[in-house]
């Protein structure tokens, strides 16, 4: 599985984040909110240093990633993260994987 992260969207977490060259965002599983590939589980975001990184990105000296352990959330996708202009802010996409 692999991360897809677009410039703007990195922008947008690292002005939010307010994250430096070096830093880590982490997606994560969490119980409830609505998803198109887990009923019931939705991602989170947090600021945290990786523990076993099982897909990550590396954008604008940012390593945006997913810990092995929360992979089976993805069934078979990759995580594509735009931003989303309307919105202003990032929107996750799934992708079946090739």
């Amino acid at each position: 599985m692999k991360i897809h992260i677009s410039k703007e969207a990195a922008a947008w977490y690292i002005e939010e984040l307010n994250i430096n060259n070096g830093d880590f965002v982490r997606f994560f599983v969490r119980y409830g909110g609505c998803s198109t590939v887990q009923s019931g589980f939705s991602l989170g975001v947090s600021t945290e240093e990786p523990v076993d990184i099982g897909a990550a990105a590396n954008l604008d000296g940012i390593t945006f990633y997913i810990e092995e352990k929360d992979l089976w959330y993805f069934d078979n996708h990759d995580l594509v993260i735009n931003f989303h202009s309307d919105y202003e802010e990032p929107v996750f996409e799934y992708k079946k994987m090739d």
